[in-house]
């Protein structure tokens, strides 16, 4: 059986030096990914490359679709009140000085309160019921907007749905590395991040139709109401489509679901693991990489409200009609479609381009943002421009999640490494919003100022990490026994590791895909 003969592999022939403190021997059942003996049992399984590509082709089929409409739909949800603020929602729900500023922070606050539950419960709990659910759940609390007629009540609103929506981001990037190669990663996570800009163009175009309401509810309020009742549906959806484990994929036969986690097995990542783990916990807050992905996170994100809540407000500063509003997100949202899935071709083509394709997008982002802050306010065109040049920073985003998924090994780490990165997605989110003040209306100075440090920031911890991840790469490779790459032993030895779900720092034959 396959737990007899793991049970007596011993460090050596895994390659791994335990971390400390050591894992105890009452958790030894705890090390087995939840699909080893499938693995195990198939070891030497001769795939046909033929059948192996049919199997991803179905596995996209079924996955990506999914994965594409509940980001884009999280996406127009969360941004709701960027496209209702043009019709009213402000002074509907009664806000006060202030208060939508302090709404688009509030969100990110219920964000990060369900940040640390959600990774747990994504890796105790079958994964895909429980997205699901919370996609239902967030659906109809976004159908009760329009009931909120105060800031508390809207404020209560926009917190619940920020704590049902933080389980999206954590729970994607583990179907990627759950169904995919590190290679397949990049395109597939640009497949359903690229909705941020579909969503920017679709939104607007809901928007602007919204705009041509003349009778019943107020406009404002047909947002919600359209954007939650796609989410409801699309939560049933999803519980009922989306596999937890592809050991368990009822549109796989026997044979394919033994593919499926053969192929990912390759990772030197395992698929998944039920047990949480304290060692890996406290590996997790030693680990350079955990604080430099904050830091990148925060950096990344203190300019996105410029991008999210307040683009129409910043258009509408340089002069437009309120459908002006509208209509001017859309080539805004254009930029970010075709950079995500240009820079995923790039990364899925291109071993080892990833660091480099976030400083190339980092950058166009720091010149669009100077640009906002030294372009007189006479220069409309050259503004709306470089507000649509901010629009690279999705780019570089998504492909720091791609770092969590393909260089993060063992379950509990990669959840919490996770949970960290999206604690500073959620610091910049909520950074972001205050620094639009009221009084600098409409130049909002001080918001462009913060776009240029938070991107400047973004670049210089994505060059440290890069350096970091280079050099353990070259020191492994030169304490391996053939001095440059693994031997088939070796790597034999990792993916087992990986199996066992040993992180990346423990199993010295992981390599990081830079």
């Amino acid at each position: 059986m396959a737990t007899s003969t793991s049970t007596s592999l011993n460090n050596k022939d895994i390659g791994v030096i335990h971390p400390s403190p050591p894992i105890p021997s009452s958790e030894t059942s705890s090390r087995y990914d939840d699909t080893y003996e499938a693995y195990k049992n198939n070891q030497h399984l001769q795939t046909d490359p033929v059948e192996a590509k049919k199997t991803l082709r179905k596995i996209d089929f079924r996955i990506v679709p999914i994965l594409f409409f509940t980001y884009l739909l999280q996406y127009l949800d969360k941004n709701g009140i960027n496209y209702a603020s043009a019709f009213g929602f402000i002074e509907g729900t009664k806000l006060g000085k202030n208060g939508y500023q302090w709404l688009g922070s509030i969100f990110y606050f219920g964000y990060l309160v369900g940040q640390w539950p959600a990774g747990y419960l994504l890796q105790r709990l079958p994964m895909a019921k429980f997205l699901g659910c919370c996609t239902l759940g967030w659906g109809i609390i976004l159908m009760t907007t329009p009931a909120c007629h105060n800031f508390a009540g809207t404020a209560a609103n926009r917190f619940l749905l920020g704590f049902l929506e933080s389980t999206v981001n954590p729970g994607f990037v583990l179907i990627m590395s759950m169904w995919y190669t590190s290679a397949e990663q990049p395109l597939r996570l640009e497949a359903y991040y690229c909705t941020n800009g579909v969503a920017t163009m679709f939104g607007g175009l809901i928007g602007y139709a919204v705009g041509h309401i003349t009778t019943g509810l107020p406009r404002w309020m047909y947002v919600f109401l359209i954007f939650g009742s796609a989410s409801t549906v699309m939560g049933i959806f999803t519980i009922l489509f989306l596999p937890d484990l592809p050991t368990t994929a009822s549109f796989l036969t026997e044979r394919e679901r033994i593919i499926a986690v053969e192929r990912v097995a390759g990772n030197r990542q395992g698929v998944k693991n039920s047990h949480f783990k304290k060692y890996q916990a406290w590996q997790t807050l030693r680990d350079p990489k955990t604080w430099i992905l904050f830091v990148m996170a925060t950096g990344a994100q203190i300019p996105n409200s410029a991008l999210t809540s307040f683009s129409s407000i910043i258009i509408k500063s340089f002069g437009v009609d309120t459908l002006g509003t509208q209509y001017l997100q859309i080539p805004g949202g254009a930029v970010q479609f075709l950079s995500l899935l240009v820079g995923g071709f790039i990364c899925t083509h291109y071993p080892n381009s990833r660091c480099v394709t976030m400083c190339v997008a980092n950058l166009i982002c720091i010149v669009g943002a100077a640009l906002l802050v030294g372009l007189p306010s006479s220069n409309k065109l050259g503004r709306l421009v470089a507000l649509w040049m901010c629009y690279f920073q999705g780019l570089g985003f998504s492909m720091s999640l791609t770092i969590v998924s393909s260089n993060v090994a063992g379950t509990t780490k990669k959840q919490l490494t996770g949970a960290v990165l999206f604690t500073g997605y959620c610091v910049g989110n909520i950074i972001g919003p205050q620094t639009f003040r009221d009084s600098e209306k409409p130049g909002y100075r001080s918001a462009y100022v913060a776009m240029l440090v938070g991107y400047t920031i973004k670049l210089i911890a994505v060059l440290v990490l890069f350096g970091y991840m280079w050099s353990v790469n070259k020191k492994r490779d030169a304490e391996s026994a053939s001095g440059i790459r693994l031997t088939d032993e070796e790597e034999k030895a990792a993916v087992e590791a990986g199996m066992l779900d040993v992180t990346e720092v423990d199993n010295k034959g992981f390599r990081y895909i830079l």
